[in-house]
């Protein structure tokens, strides 16, 4: 299976199973549209207009070569590779609700403004230590976890989160594992204290913003309706230079009341932020501030402005880290993070206030996805199973996709909430997705012809 696209007066090539990436001529381009159902003497007819023959035929003779090579029209290995075919899901990551309680209002929230459609609460020492207990149990073999303090709002329930930390670093010299602890914030309750903390105990921070003023202000207010913009800037603008801009993300969520995302993307750049991903809403379509299908071309010309401005500013030493941008075309991801994705339900578990656990944060709430309980230790196997095999390869849509190995069968929730069936993806979604990688090829094949 191949990929072609046209970008920026470039014309870029993918091979998906190889995941070779080629710059290429307009003939090359051309040839792809027949090869290699047609033999060669039909092809030089059709192009005869364009192209003279001996250019078809060597244009042809550098296709022949890649194939050879194994670096275009290769046969699928992944599903025969070992580390998949013998994969045994073990729970590596948790995410921890400490809070089910936020002290501002985003109106674009899917955890009801942080209650997540219940009671608003705060997990207790008893509950965080067993769900830490259960990580260290299920984790099979695996030696590094991962533990997200998450909400609402985490800080609301920081001394908790302390107590769980200590007793995450007790624990884990028993079992011999490596706990990293990270955060998601709305930053208004940052102060010099519990930035401290944060550096030293935190492997990474998540921090959010969604980008200008009046743009942030007008989705993420506080419960008295005033905007948050003013309050957080300077949190997290300090949190990001105590970090020495290392270990950390400012996130924000773009809707359709700013289909023009690149400019927030780009004044968070301006502001000195270093690593920035700024997503997709995802809401349903009554809502006013839903992307909808009519919505796609401007959001991809606005990928599109924002490769453009990405690959400048790394030329002028300006450069940035955006997270839909970041591909590493040389080794990774592994394997099974190609086909699998995320885990959620099966390597990645959510924790409520209560014990309860669900397949990730967007499920909490919906009683047909609770998945056990940290309290009594139990774990579905049934719906964990299901899970664990909700891969690219048992998706219809997602085997005939080139950018399966890239979005890794997209998000499992997205899906179920969009089509009430986690194997069918989110097509708003998968759309917006194609282009991001697009654009992340586009940029990897400029800043190649830089170096030639």
């Amino acid at each position: 299976m191949i990929h072609k696209f046209q970008q920026g007066g470039r014309y870029i090539l993918m091979d998906v199973n190889s995941g070779g990436v080629h710059l290429i001529d307009k003939l090359v381009y051309k040839i792809l549209d027949y090869y290699p159902d047609k033999g060669e003497a039909e092809i030089v007819e059709i192009l005869s207009n364009e192209f003279t023959v001996s250019e078809v035929k060597e244009a042809l003779e550098e296709i022949h070569l890649l194939v050879q090579n194994g670096l275009l029209y290769k046969e699928d290995h992944y599903h025969q590779h070992e580390s998949f075919k013998n994969k045994k899901p073990v729970v590596k990551a948790l995410c921890l609700h400490v809070s089910h309680d936020c002290n501002i209002r985003c109106k674009y929230c899917f955890a009801s403004q942080g209650d997540f459609k219940g009671q608003r609460t705060l997990m207790d020492s008893e509950i965080g230590k067993k769900a830490i207990d259960f990580l260290l149990t299920h984790s099979g073999n695996r030696r590094n976890l991962e533990v997200d303090f998450f909400g609402g709002e985490p800080l609301l329930n920081f001394e908790m989160v302390k107590e769980i930390v200590d007793y995450g670093r007790e624990r884990e010299k028993e079992y011999g594992k490596n706990l990293r602890f990270t955060m998601t914030t709305n930053g208004v309750l940052l102060d010099d204290e519990k930035m401290d903390y944060i550096n030293k105990n935190m492997h990474n921070v998540v921090l959010s913003i969604d980008g200008r003023e009046e743009v942030n202000d007008t989705m993420r207010y506080t419960v008295k309706g005033k905007g948050t913009y003013d309050v957080i800037l300077p949190k997290l603008k300090k949190m990001a230079e105590i970090r020495n801009h290392e270990g950390y993300y400012v996130r924000g969520t773009f809707t359709s009341f700013n289909l023009d995302f690149s400019k927030d993307v780009l004044h968070l750049a301006d502001l000195g932020f270093k690593n920035i991903s700024v997503e997709p809403v995802v809401a349903e379509a009554n809502q006013d501030y839903a992307i909808k299908e009519e919505d796609l071309p401007t959001v991809f010309n606005h990928y599109e402005q924002l490769a453009e401005e990405y690959v400048k500013r790394k030329k002028e030493g300006r450069d940035f880290n955006f997270f839909h941008f970041m591909i590493d075309l040389n080794q990774g991801p592994c394997v099974i993070k190609r086909i699998v994705g995320c885990g959620a339900g099966a390597e990645y578990i959510a924790v409520t206030p209560e014990g309860d656990l669900y397949p990730c944060h967007q499920f909490v709430g919906n009683e047909d996805f609770k998945i056990g309980s940290v309290v009594t230790g139990e774990l579905n196997r049934d719906m964990y199973h299901s899970f664990s095999e909700a891969h690219v390869y048992n998706k219809e849509k997602c085997t005939q996709c080139w950018a399966k190995f890239y979005c890794s069968g997209g998000c499992h929730a997205n899906a179920y909430n969009f089509n009430n069936d986690i194997m069918v993806p989110y097509d708003i979604g998968c759309e917006m997705e194609k282009k991001r990688v697009e654009c992340a090829l586009y940029i990897q094949a400029r800043l190649l012809e830089e170096e030639d």
